[in-house]
């Protein structure tokens, strides 16, 4: 029920000099893995993503009990929340997985056809299927938007590193299609098919198209130019104001005694 298609921003340090390194490019790539592997929620978000899903399919493929299976995963929805919470670890994951299985329970309960728990997923990857793809034609690709203050580039890449604009656009297009093969896939599922069938399918369809949409962002980002690290810029320019500033001061305390003797 759950998706693992929409990665969260977390901090991540940028590409080392290749002053300080002897293999920039090498380091470049590191970086960008670690990025896309921690902003997309890595092994442990894709857990998070397919247990509740799992859960629901086998419970309803024993027993065919539709609140048996949507309470299940609903609850584990919960404990895997409560488990972050105790260890203090990033929540966004599992509230997400909480809020995406709870509208699940409320479609299939409220219809009474347990295949309509799968439903909302459904409805959401082919949003976010056309938002990648929408967003690219207008020239803002939404994968830069997303992780563009990831590498602490924010929005510089749109007007000042055509080269990685090239290569977001190139990645929310392969995002966008990828996720709109999968939804040519699961809603002709959804009509035809029974429960059962399609949860399996859909389980099996979660990680596969995710884990290949990810592997060609790190592919076009890793040719792509370094980013622009427009934080530092901004960091460099106060510390050059306060120099500024600072040499001023000492100019006018030595004129200061000047005008004073005269």
């Amino acid at each position: 029920m759950t998706s693992p298609d929409e990665p969260t921003a977390p901090t991540v340090s940028p590409a080392p000099s290749s002053a300080a390194s002897p293999d920039p490019d090498g380091d470049a790539k590191a970086v960008t893995e670690a990025a896309l592997f921690e902003a997309f929620g890595g092994v442990r978000g894709m857990v998070e993503t397919v247990l509740p899903g799992l859960l629901f399919v086998t419970i309803y493929t024993v027993n065919k009990d539709l609140h048996t299976s949507a309470i299940a995963a609903l609850g584990v929805s919960l404990l895997l929340v409560v488990v972050r919470l105790v260890r203090r670890d990033t929540v966004k994951h599992a509230f997400s997985g909480v809020f995406g299985v709870a509208f699940g329970v409320v479609f299939a309960m409220m219809t009474g056809n347990a295949k309509d728990f799968y439903l909302p997923g459904m409805l959401y990857t082919l949003g976010l299927a056309l938002a990648y793809i929408i967003t690219t034609l207008a020239g803002v690709p939404l994968i830069g938007l997303i992780l563009g203050p990831v590498f602490k580039e924010n929005l510089s890449w749109r007007t000042r590193n055509p080269g990685r604009k090239k290569a977001y656009a190139k990645a929310s297009w392969a995002w966008g299609l990828i996720l709109l093969a999968k939804c040519a896939i699961l809603f002709p599922l959804y009509w035809w098919a029974d429960t059962t069938q399609l949860g399996w399918v859909l389980i099996s369809l979660k990680i596969p198209p995710f884990l290949l949409a990810v592997y060609l962002t790190w592919v076009f980002l890793a040719k792509a130019p370094p980013p622009i690290d427009v934080f530092a810029e901004m960091e460099a320019e106060e510390q050059a104001e306060k120099e500024r500033a600072a040499a001023a001061a000492a100019t006018t305390g030595d004129r200061g005694p000047a005008r004073h003797r005269r």
